[in-house]
């Protein structure tokens, strides 16, 4: 997979979002300077498919709080989510799943699918009650029964696009 670097971004921070070790970005990489990387670059996530490869795309409206899921550009389906509230905004851009990790508890519902972006993941919910509001930490909340569902359909580097 190639991410293409954002303006602020470290090598540290890209290899904590992509749960992917320093050292592993660092060798999938021989000719980049660690500490030297710069907007618009492009950095090899190794052990990560191309999301370009991937049928499914995942894309989010947090202000119409609804998440499609598309396959070859067409939509197969639509669930209702909570967003994040005020001062822990759901972040806007374009992420991929990089991992899934059934009963996580708490909070987080019958399912957890991290984004490639460090704290944030499309989950479950103990409180059914919140979906279609404004509540969460930043995270996406579906019902249980559509993030399982979800997560059955999509494989890791899924793409998932998020606009307000």
């Amino acid at each position: 997979m190639i991410h293409t670097v954002k303006p602020g971004e470290t090598l540290y921070q890209i290899s904590k979002d992509y749960r992917t070790q320093l050292s592993a970005i660092i060798r999938a990489n021989p000719s980049i300077n660690p500490n030297l990387i710069y907007a618009g670059q492009s950095i090899v996530i190794p052990g990560l498919p191309s999301p370009y490869t991937i049928p499914y795309q995942i894309e989010v409206s947090i202000n119409n709080r609804w998440l499609r899921l598309l396959k070859n550009g067409v939509i197969q389906k639509q669930y209702p989510i909570a967003v994040g509230r005020i001062l822990h905004e759901t972040p806007v851009g374009n992420y991929i799943i990089i991992n899934k990790a059934p009963n996580p508890g708490g909070p987080f519902g019958t399912m957890w699918m991290s984004l490639s972006k460090q704290h944030y993941g499309i989950h479950g919910t103990n409180d059914p009650s919140s979906i279609g509001k404004a509540v969460s930490r930043g995270c996406i909340r579906m019902y249980n029964k559509d993030v399982e569902e979800l997560a059955s359909i999509v494989p890791i580097g899924t793409l998932v696009s998020i606009r307000p």
